[in-house]
């Protein structure tokens, strides 16, 4: 895993939330491979590749949530902790808790409505 690459994992929510979610990073770390799309799948998953430019608090609004959404990111320790911050800064989360390996992070975020 690359050094800005970003595994995102997304449940408890359905597609328009999960898009929302995701598009609050991209101002962060730009276009994910694909955005959650499938409204009968119960968990999504997006991955980035590259990071932008764009300083915080850059890029669309992302949205409101329907529901609850449990998100899970997956990178390095830099990548989690940036997405961490954009995802608290664009909406209402609690810190679920965090998992180190060698050269990557876990961090799970529950994003309130």
């Amino acid at each position: 895993m690359s050094g800005t690459q970003l595994t995102v994992t997304l449940s408890g929510s359905g597609a328009d939330d999960a898009r929302a979610v995701v598009r609050a990073l991209e101002g962060t770390f730009g276009s994910p491979d694909e955005l959650p799309a499938d409204e009968n799948a119960t968990v999504h998953t997006a991955t980035f590749d590259g990071e932008t430019d764009a300083g915080p608090g850059d890029g669309a609004a992302p949205g409101r949530l329907s529901a609850p959404v449990t998100v899970t990111v997956q990178g390095s320790p830099q990548a989690v902790r940036r997405a961490s911050d954009t995802l608290t800064r664009a909406f209402t989360a609690r810190d679920d808790g965090a998992a180190s390996g060698d050269q990557e992070q876990e961090r799970q975020l529950l994003l309130e409505p």
